[in-house]
């Protein structure tokens, strides 16, 4: 058994994960770039926490974002095929952009209340 009086950390911790949980923590090195799974539960579990999003706030966001592509693809279309913009399409790109700083507002609250 080595001798630990000497190291700079002597303390062993130890906890058990099933396959699927080491996957995941692999997954979580990997995202980050290291291998070293002594350094990366150290600085997880000191520093790091967990956060559950579930923000409603960012899926209105998600689907608006993806009506306004939809729409401002077909103004494109149509400008790239010839046609003219209208002072409706303009209208229209500004009551969008106008919606997506909305979103983001709200999201921006939302995540100011977190602990």
């Amino acid at each position: 058994m080595p001798d630990n009086r000497n190291r700079q950390r002597p303390i062993q911790v130890k906890f058990f994960v099933n396959a699927k949980e080491l996957d995941l923590i692999k997954q979580k090195m990997a995202q980050i770039g290291t291998e070293n799974l002594s350094a990366y539960l150290r600085k997880m579990a000191i520093d790091g926490f967990v956060i559950n999003l579930d923000m409603p706030e960012l899926r209105e966001l998600t689907t608006t974002m993806q009506r306004i592509s939809t729409s401002e693809n077909q103004i494109a279309k149509r400008l790239n095929e010839g046609g003219g913009i209208y002072e409706t399409d303009l209208e229209e790109i500004k009551k969008n952009q106008d919606e997506i700083y909305e979103g983001i507002r709200k999201i921006l609250a939302s995540l100011a209340k977190l602990p």
